[in-house]
Parts: structure tokens; sequence; C-alpha cells
């Protein structure tokens, strides 16, 4: 195993590992209560299960929701073939990046496990914009594919002919 893929592996579970924690003890937290306060105006901490993806998105409506088993068996296969391209990587910025989105996925399928849903706690808004209730993993996830799309556009390919 190369320094980069035990990188990559290690980001995974830390990513996993500090959601779970998160989770944990903002449910105990926010136990009896619909959420905290935490900056007036901006930033509350609240209990939302989701039972789309990340932020919400395919959750459907009461029964239109897709059932959890499916949407784990998809963060599963997404994370088996992140998995195998994280064996061929050959810089660090994308052993993190793939990293931040295995474990994210992770963190989340171990909730659909767990409760039949994901617990989104993070709850962002200004005025009348509302950002979606989310959590660590879906965070890890947002940045990672992040990374992955600015390194596919900036990094320059090896072998392309530069006319000039």
């Amino acid at each position: 195993m190369t320094a980069l893929v035990q990188l990559g592996l290690l980001v995974a579970v830390g990513v996993a590992a500090v959601d779970q924690i998160s989770k944990h003890a903002l449910m105990a937290l926010l136990h009896g209560r619909s959420s905290i306060e935490v900056i007036p105006g901006f930033f509350d901490l609240v209990m939302v299960w989701n039972r789309g993806v990340s932020f919400g998105l395919l959750a459907g409506d009461g029964d239109g929701a897709l059932p959890p088993w499916v949407l784990s068996a998809v963060a599963v296969a997404i994370s088996i073939a992140l998995f195998l391209w994280l064996w061929r990587v050959t810089l660090r910025w994308t052993a993190v990046a793939i990293g931040l989105v295995i474990g994210g996925a992770v963190g989340n399928v171990i909730d659909r496990a767990l409760w039949g849903a994901v617990f989104d706690f993070a709850d962002f808004h200004v005025g009348g914009w509302h950002w979606p209730a989310f959590n660590v993993a879906d965070a890890a996830i947002v940045l990672g594919v992040a990374a992955l799309l600015v390194e596919s556009v900036f990094r320059p390919q090896e072998g392309r002919r530069r006319d000039g």
C-alpha cells in the first residue's frame, strides 16, 4: 500500500470518525430541543433527519423518499469506485480529496444503518436566504468533490502537446 493510499484512507477514517462523534454529541446536546441559536440571524444547531442525499436532495415527500438501503448502496458503490481510484493516484491533493468523499459517504451510510436517515445539524441562514441543514460528512463530500474538480481543471495534462 503506497503512502498516498494510506493518506487517503487515513483522511476517510478521520472524516467518518469526526462526523459520527459530532453527530452523537450534538444529538445529546439537542435532545428535546428543535434548535439552539449559536450566532443570531446566521447559524443555528438543529435536529433534522434527512432521508435524501446531501442537503436533502432526492428526499422525496414522505412516502416518495428513496429507501435508506438504496441510498446506502449507491454510496457504497461510489466509495468502492473511489477506493479503486485511490490506488492509482499520484498526487497528495487527489488522495486527500478522495479520502474526504469516501469518509463523508461512510459517515452518512452509518447514519442510515443506525437510524434510517442522516442526522443534519448545521443550519446557516442570512435574511430570507436559508441553506439546507448539513453535517460534517456532507461538508467533507462537497470539499472533496470541489478539490477533484479544481484538480481536473488546473492540473496540467501529461503528454499534452503545447503549441505556441
